[in-house]
Order: C-alpha cells, then structure tokens, then sequence
C-alpha cells in the first residue's frame, strides 16, 4: 500500500514537474507580485531583492502545496470523489506549514523576529493563496492528473491478489443502472457528462471524463482520444479514413483518434 501510494505521488510530482503551462503560470505569478509589490514589499525592498524575496516564497510555497495537494488526492480518493475537492483539501492544509516558511524567508530578508503567532497568522493568511494555487493547477493539469490517477488505480488493483481483482467489478458500474451493469466497453464525452456503454446497456452519468477514467478498475483498455475511452478486448481493428485514424469496435462503431494518442493506438493494435 506504501509503495503504491509513493508510486502514485511521485508519478503526478512528475507531471507537474514537466508541465510548461505550470512553469509559465509560476512565472506570470512571480513576475505580478514582483512588480506590485504587495504586503508592504514594495516600499521596503529594492526591485531586484523584491524579486528575489517572492521568487523563493512562491517557490517554497508552491513546492510544499503541490506536494500536500498531490498526498491528499491520493489519499482521499476512497472518500471524496470529486479530484478538485481532494487537491483543495491538501492545498488548505499546506498552509500551515508554509505560514512557518514565510517567517523564515521574513527574518532572512527583513531580520523580522519570529514567533509561533506570527507563524499561525501567517498561515491563515496564505490559505487564499493556497486555494488559488489549487485553481490555477487544476485547470492547468487536471486532465493529466486524472490519466495518471486512472493508471495509478489499476496498477493498484493489478497488485492484489488475482481472485479479488476477478470478484470485484469497476466502481463506475456501481454509478449505473442495475440492469446496466456489464462488462465495461466505451467511456464517451457528452457535454458535461460520461456515457458509459457495456455489454448490458448504455447510460449518462453526471461525472468528469477524467473522474471516469479513475473508476474503470483494473479492465484493460486505452484512451483514444480526449473524449473516447475503449476496453482493449472490443477493439477489432484499426482504419484509415482522408489521414484521420480511428479506432473500429467489435460492435462497428468507429471510434476517433486524436493525434496525441494515434502513436500508442497504433502500436498498440498496429
């Protein structure tokens, strides 16, 4: 379970690491406080050392919420469905750590005495950054987050025993109809909700696509396309049509891939 869990955490630190829109959103967000100067630092510090003063209180914040975040949304995930819920939890509970860092960077550049008051009050006035923060990384990554959560979840499940993985059935289904509750096929995007087709039926569900792709278990299959997901046992082909690849299903239907996934799909099914 430990190991799982470092696996899962050090996985999605990775894709934030990697991330040029989260490098440029840091940036823009330095470069703002840089220049106005909140909090008083713009009347006591020079501009270059008020740079340097919120280049590394965002970098120790930042640092220390995304891996509070990351922690809580793994660790949430049997319990509070909703990914933004879980990273906004964790960012929240950042702040009292980074309260204590502020304090720290504060006596370096200012020589202000510390004190566990002002470290509290600091805290609670980095909780609306931290939330910020939380906003501006899920519109940022959150469909990548929630590939890795979906692989994370079945490299999870592939690790229990091959009797319990038989047994038990993808939370998704739980979310269906009695009498809809197949073997799963296709995962689809429709407007705001997720079509889920199986053996026994078809329905919509109120739920985010990435949120969807995080309860399919441990079936075999493969994301096609940012709104198409298909179980590797109905794939029959693949085919060809004016340049566009698409995914041909064992029922017929023909499902799109984007360009993003058309080098794994086909060496995949080739």
């Amino acid at each position: 379970m430990d190991h799982t869990f470092l696996q899962s955490t050090l996985r999605e630190l990775r894709i934030i690491q990697r991330s040029p829109r989260f490098w440029a959103t840091f940036v823009t967000i330095v470069l703002i406080f840089a220049l106005t100067g909140p909090y008083g630092t713009f009347a006591r510090l020079m501009p270059g050392a008020r740079l340097g003063y919120w280049f590394v209180l965002h970098a120790m914040a930042w640092s220390i919420a995304i891996v509070f975040s990351v922690a809580t949304e793994i660790l949430l995930r049997r319990h509070v469905s909703n990914m933004f819920a879980r990273m906004l939890i964790g960012s929240i509970l950042a702040a009292l750590p980074i309260g204590f860092g502020i304090t720290l960077i504060d006596l370096a550049f200012f020589g202000d005495a510390p004190s566990v008051i002002g470290s509290l009050g600091k805290s609670l006035g980095s909780i609306p950054l931290c939330a910020l923060f939380c906003i501006l990384s899920y519109m940022t990554m959150h469909r990548q987050l929630a590939m890795a959560a979906a692989g994370s979840n079945v490299a999870e499940t592939k690790a229990s025993s091959a009797p319990m993985a038989t047994a038990s059935q993808p939370p998704i289904l739980s979310r269906l109809k009695p009498e809809n509750r197949g073997a799963l096929i296709r995962l689809t995007v429709r407007d705001h909700y997720t079509e889920v087709m199986t053996t026994r039926g078809r329905e919509l569900i109120l739920l985010r696509f990435g949120d969807a792709l995080m309860e399919i278990g441990n079936i075999d299959g493969v994301r096609v396309h940012r709104s198409h997901w298909i179980a590797t046992d109905h794939v029959a082909r693949l085919k060809r049509d004016n340049g566009k690849l698409f995914v041909i299903a064992r029922d017929g239907v023909e499902v799109p891939v984007s360009r993003s996934y058309a080098e794994a799909v086909r060496h995949r099914f080739g």
